[in-house]
């Protein structure tokens, strides 16, 4: 017996066994498996075990193989025997030799720097010298968020670097968020129970978005009794942070800021009031009405009455 060719079968055959059926082996470590050449019907000593490298010990028709280091990929191991049908039975190893990711690292294809809301951008997870490739599967994150699920479509043995990539239309609630890859060989049944995992570095994501609106728009016409005081609230989000405009009855100053206070309504307060917020992503605005009623009250004798200049406050 020379090469694993020659190996033939029939329906007449029971199969050798392995213990254990299957071998899950990191590169480099060692790796024993005993197999049962045949129960009955082996014929004289026309029984073996052919393998690449190691060595093989014998105890009647029990065969142990043993490696004390597996460093060739391309190894095999097949136990056989001739029945007394004149049959050759054989069974073949099921053999895995991994190597963990020697290291992982996730960025951004042809793009650094801030993102735009809704535009859509790639991200890349590199995965160096890993083995076997089809045995790897790769998860994108965001945050703790898994996004996708890749695997390699390779059926190379030996280690490689591989690179996935997926697609990513970021919005305002990713503003901030950290980007990232983990990377795990999942080995089967055979293999530990706890798959060898490696994640890549956080990548943060600044995502620039246009402003909106904190509240909802106000009534068609706010009422306010003269004399109180009134709040106009225009705040915002905003990625760069917005800057606000105030346009203002007639001859009132203009002000600038999110919230627009008056101490003491008068008359000459009535009016429309737009709040215009910007920032370089795009523009909203806000409208106020605003109609002042007067307080009914009486003027005693010898008491004059005066106007309190009311005043404008004006708070970011």
């Amino acid at each position: 017996m020379t090469t694993l060719d020659v190996f033939l079968t029939d329906l007449s055959c029971t199969s050798p066994v392995f213990t254990p059926s299957a071998l899950v082996v990191k590169y480099g470590d060692p790796a024993n498996v005993t197999c049962v050449v045949c129960q009955k019907d082996c014929s004289g000593d026309s029984f073996g075990l052919e393998h690449a490298v190691g060595k093989v010990t014998q105890n009647g028709t029990t065969m142990i193989w043993t490696v004390d280091r597996l460093t060739e990929w391309d190894t095999f191991v097949v136990c056989y025997y001739n029945n007394d049908a004149g049959a050759q039975c054989f069974s073949i190893l099921d053999i895995t030799i991994y190597q963990p990711p020697e290291s992982v690292s996730i960025s951004f294809v042809n793009h650094t720097g801030m993102m735009f809301e809704n535009q859509q951008y790639t991200l890349q997870c590199s995965v160096q010298n890993v083995a076997p490739v089809q045995s790897l599967t790769v998860t994108f994150y965001r945050g703790n968020t898994a996004l996708g699920h890749l695997q390699s479509r390779s059926e190379k043995k030996k280690p490689v670097n591989e690179t996935f990539t997926l697609n990513i239309t970021p919005s305002r609630e990713g503003d901030g968020a950290q980007y990232w890859c983990e990377a795990k060989l999942e080995l089967g049944p055979a293999g530990s129970q706890r798959p060898p995992v490696v994640t890549s570095e956080k990548l943060p994501a600044i995502v620039h978005y246009g402003p909106e609106l904190k509240e909802p728009p106000n009534p068609d016409v706010i009422t306010i009794t003269e004399g109180d005081t009134l709040h106009l609230n225009c705040s915002s989000v905003g990625n760069p942070s917005p800057s606000y405009t105030w346009t203002l009855p007639t001859n009132s100053p203009s002000y600038s800021g999110s919230v627009l206070t008056i101490k003491s309504v008068g008359f000459e307060h009535e009016g429309q009031y737009i709040c215009t917020v910007s920032n370089p992503i795009g523009t909203v605005t806000k409208e106020f009405n605003i109609d002042v009623q007067g307080e009914c009250c009486q003027i005693l004798p010898g008491k004059r009455v005066t106007e309190d200049q009311s005043q404008y406050y004006f708070t970011n």
